[in-house]
Order: structure tokens, then C-alpha cells, then sequence
């Protein structure tokens, strides 16, 4: 190919006695070799330095085993680093073994050149700081690797979920290895069997739904494979190169193409048709005799001042129409702000009519708005009895009623790690002391020696429900000065 030179993703071909062919493999004048940008990651390894990153090796490596002529013989080295009971020390031996599976794993037959009339797999992995993706094909049933793939996550990758990062994984090689996978069929193994109910799910979050539609272009099937099966990408995905740290950016499209400009083809407001007929006279060719007949009737309490349209209503005062998008806004001012106070869906939407605006489903929105206000699920809603003036319930006299908790644990001071604490009702006067250990056991001398012989016995004691204040030895006390004992319930002591 003299004076010829191609330059792609898949390969290279150049001049001058070297020839780069477009299926992952370097034909030479001499040989055929792998192309070195495949196996990359697993050439530029480093030798394990712990037990973890042996055996993570190792289970990459036995994953071929059926490649690897003796390896049980060769490996044998770097397995006695796995008994139990052994000093760490990788020697010269193990270096040995490590840099002969290094070469294996890196040349054929494992590294095969890709088939596009076979269908190919896709090993994907996620850990807390990285991915890794093997893009593999079967040939008579047995697993050939095409390419090796890994990144570390960024600030923002870190902060995923563990679903995220393993949809994010996904996304990742789908965009690495695309210009194999367009057109052909795609087998995707995973360890979290979460991904295959995400492309049916519709309640997630945007950032999914936008990587799930990418998917939508390629011919997938997503199957589930066990952690301590999937060793390859899991092994891939522990290699931190330190040379593509932080400058690494995942090649992620997480966008659409004038996804902005979708924004301006919104639906047409409520009272499109009115507008219509008002400004130019037009109707719709598809109205029935009896809608026909409808719309003329409530056409007529509506006026077009552009660019507003206004309703006169039955209490005899014009309202400007509102679109949708502006009622959750006018909602929210009606409603949550300080001229709003929380009160109900049928004063929210009073008050909404009183600021002047009006739309057809006013009443029931302003009830869905209310029925999914935070603050008004928690405190409940405002009644009558809300506004009338507040009546003593309970007299009781000083020192009558105690409640009485345990806060902790705290980092320990001369052996002390609680603090129990009783608070008067009335006084708000507060007794306190640390103790080593939260037993009913210290309960009992709290109450005798600091509240008992002080203040006298009280008529009630609330505390919450914990073992140490809701016990045999407590409640005999409790009966025996004739006191009343309260439970709260939890978060309301």
C-alpha cells in the first residue's frame, strides 16, 4: 500500500514496510502482532502488592486458563502467596510468573481480531473509583478478547449510585467500542441485575433515562453474571493508572442534539382554541355538532387583549386565563409563601381566584398541590380549632412530671461515655450525670439518690421505650412510690 495512509479508531495503515490493518492487530513485514492501544492497560501493570491483588490477578488470568499451556505449573508461585498463613513476599519467582501471564493475556489466541458475523460480549464492571469493560467474541464456544478498557471516575462520577455506576460502565463501552458494536449484536454481562428492569422503569431519575435512550441505538441483550464469575472487568477495574487520573474524561454525550430547541415546540395552552377563533375567526375542522355547539357557548365569556386572554366570571370579575406552565408558580405563591400560610386546597384556590387568574382545572390542582406539600403532610391541616385560643389541658405542680434520656454515646473520659438526663415540665430544670454504661441499673440510683431524696417523688416519669427504662426492676419502682410511668413515642420524647 505505497503512498497510502489511514488513520481510524479501529486502526492504521502506513508506509515504509509497516502495514496497521483495521481489526486490532499490526501486520508487519515480519509478523503479526496485537495492536498495542488493546491491550494497554493490562501491559502497563504493575506486579500486585497485596494478597487481594494476587488473587484478583490470578482470577483474571484463570479465566483463559484453557489458553495457557501448563498453567497450573506456572502459576504455582504466585498461588503459595494465597495459603494461609504466609508472609507476603513477592519474589523473583512470582515476578517470573507474573510477567509470563502478562504476555499471555496479551497475545494470541487469547487477542483475536474481531468477527462481525459472530455477536459480541461486553464484560462490564464498577467499583467506588472506577470501571472496567473486556469486548470479547466466542469462537467454538470459548471467550477471545478484542480489547481491554478501564477509567477512573471523576469528582462528579464518584458521587453515583451504585446503579449509576454500573449503567455508567455500560455507556462507557458502548462509546469506547462503538464502532464495533453499531449494527451487530451485543451481549452485555453484569453483576447487578438492576440493569435489565432499568429499560423498562419509568420513575428514575433524568441522568438515566438520557443513558438508557443512548442505549436504544445498539442491538442489546443485558444478562446477569455473578461478581465471583465476572473476574475479568473486576480485575480491570482495581488497575488505577496513575497516568490517567484526574485528566481522564469519560467520553459520555449526556445530552441531546438541540435538545434546547424541544423546549420551544411545548404544548399549546388550554385556551389555544378561544384565542384562535377571538383573534381570526378560525375553528377546528374536527368538532362534533355538540362540541361545535359547546364551544360557542363558553366563547362568549372570553375576551382576547393580546397577549392575554381574559374570562369574565360568574361573580362578575375578569380574570386573566393562566397557561400551565405558570400554575405551579401562582400555586406556590398562593399557597407556601408568607401570603399563603398552608392553609387548604379550597382556600389555595380561592385565594388564587381572589390574586385575579383562572384556569379550568383551578380547584383540583390547587388539591394535588396541597395533598403533596411537605410541610403540610407534617403538621397536618389548619382547622378552626387551629385558631381558637389555647386551653390548659394538664395543671401539674412543680417538679410533678419529669422526663429523664440518655444522650450518647460519646468518645470516652475517665470511662464515661453517657449522660442521663431528666428535665422538670414546668421549670425546665435539668439534672444530669455520665455514666459508664446506658443499664437500667443506673436508672434506678439516678432516680433514687438525685431526684427522689431533692425534689420528693413525682406523680409521672416520661421516657421513650428502651430497654432500660422499660423493665421489671423499673416498674416495680414506678409502683412502688406510686408513680406513673409514660412511654413517648420514638422522635417524641
Amino acid at each position: 500500500m505505497s503512498g497510502n495512509k489511514f488513520d481510524s479508531q479501529l486502526g492504521k495503515v502506513s508506509i515504509y514496510g509497516e502495514t496497521r490493518c483495521c481489526v486490532g492487530h499490526v501486520i508487519s513485514s515480519k509478523d503479526i502482532e496485537v495492536d498495542k492501544a488493546k491491550i494497554d492497560i493490562i501491559s502497563n501493570m504493575a506486579a500486585p502488592t497485596s494478597v487481594k491483588g494476587v488473587r484478583s490477578f490470578l482470577g483474571h488470568a484463570g479465566f483463559y486458563h484453557r489458553f495457557i499451556k501448563d498453567f497450573s505449573k506456572i502459576t504455582h508461585p504466585l498461588c503459595n502467596l494465597l495459603a494461609k498463613d504466609v508472609v507476603f513476599h513477592f519474589d523473583k519467582d512470582c515476578m517470573n510468573v507474573f510477567n509470563t501471564l502478562k504476555r499471555e493475556l496479551t497475545s494470541a489466541p487469547i487477542i483475536m481480531a474481531s468477527d462481525w458475523s459472530l455477536p459480541f460480549e461486553l464484560m462490564c464492571d464498577a467499583s467506588d473509583y472506577a470501571i472496567g469493560a473486556v469486548l470479547s467474541q466466542r469462537v467454538n464456544k470459548l471467550p477471545h478478547v478484542i480489547y481491554y478498557a478501564s477509567r477512573t471516575l471523576n469528582d462528579a462520577q464518584l458521587n453515583y449510585s451504585t446503579t449509576e455506576k454500573e449503567l455508567l460502565a455500560v455507556v462507557f463501552a458502548l462509546e469506547k467500542f462503538r464502532s464495533y458494536l453499531v449494527g451487530s449484536k451485543v451481549i452485555v454481562y453484569s453483576d447487578h441485575a438492576a440493569l435489565r428492569f432499568l429499560l423498562t422503569k419509568k420513575d428514575v431519575k433524568p441522568r438515566l433515562i438520557r443513558w438508557i435512550l443512548l442505549l436504544q441505538e445498539f442491538d442489546l441483550e443485558i444478562r446477569d453474571k455473578k461478581g465471583s464469575e465476572n473476574v475479568v472487568a473486576d480485575h480491570l477495574l482495581r488497575l488505577v493508572d496513575e497516568n490517567h487520573g484526574d485528566g481522564q474524561i469519560l467520553p459520555l454525550n449526556e445530552s441531546f442534539p438541540d435538545e434546547q430547541l424541544f423546549v420551544i415546540q411545548d404544548k399549546e395552552p388550554w385556551y389555544a382554541d378561544f384565542v384562535n377563533y377571538l383573534a381570526s375567526g378560525v375553528i377546528r375542522d374536527d368538532l362534533t355538532f355538540q362540541e361545535r355547539k359547546k364551544f360557542f357557548s363558553m366563547v362568549k365569556h372570553y375576551m382576547w387583549d393580546e397577549p392575554y386572554l381574559f374570562k369574565y366570571c360568574p361573580d362578575q370579575i375578569i380574570r386573566r386565563c393562566v397557561p400551565e406552565s405558570e400554575q405551579q408558580s401562582i400555586l406556590t405563591f398562593s399557597h407556601a409563601l408568607a401570603c399563603g400560610g398552608h392553609f387548604s386546597a379550597k382556600k389555595t384556590a380561592l385565594k388564587v381566584l381572589q390574586s385575579g387568574f383562572f384556569w379550568p382545572t383551578l380547584f383540583k390542582d390547587a388539591f394535588d398541590f396541597c395533598s403533596k406539600c411537605d410541610r403540610c403532610q407534617k403538621m397536618g391541616s389548619i382547622s378552626r380549632r387551629n385558631e381558637m385560643p389555647l386551653n390548659n389541658i394538664l395543671v401539674v405542680e412543680l417538679f410533678d412530671v419529669w422526663g429523664i434520656d440518655f444522650m450518647g454515646p460519646f468518645p470516652s473520659s475517665f470511662g464515661y461515655i453517657y449522660i442521663l438526663v431528666a428535665v422538670d415540665y414546668v421549670s425546665k430544670w435539668v439534672e444530669a450525670t455520665a455514666t459508664r454504661t446506658n443499664d437500667h441499673k443506673v436508672v434506678l440510683n439516678f432516680l433514687k439518690d438525685m431526684i427522689f431524696t431533692r425534689f420528693g417523688t413525682p406523680k409521672a416519669i416520661i421516657s421513650d421505650g428502651g430497654s432500660h427504662f422499660c423493665n421489671k426492676p423499673f416498674e416495680e419502682l414506678m409502683k412502688k412510690y406510686n408513680i406513673t410511668h409514660k412511654v413517648a413515642t420514638p422522635y417524641h420524647p
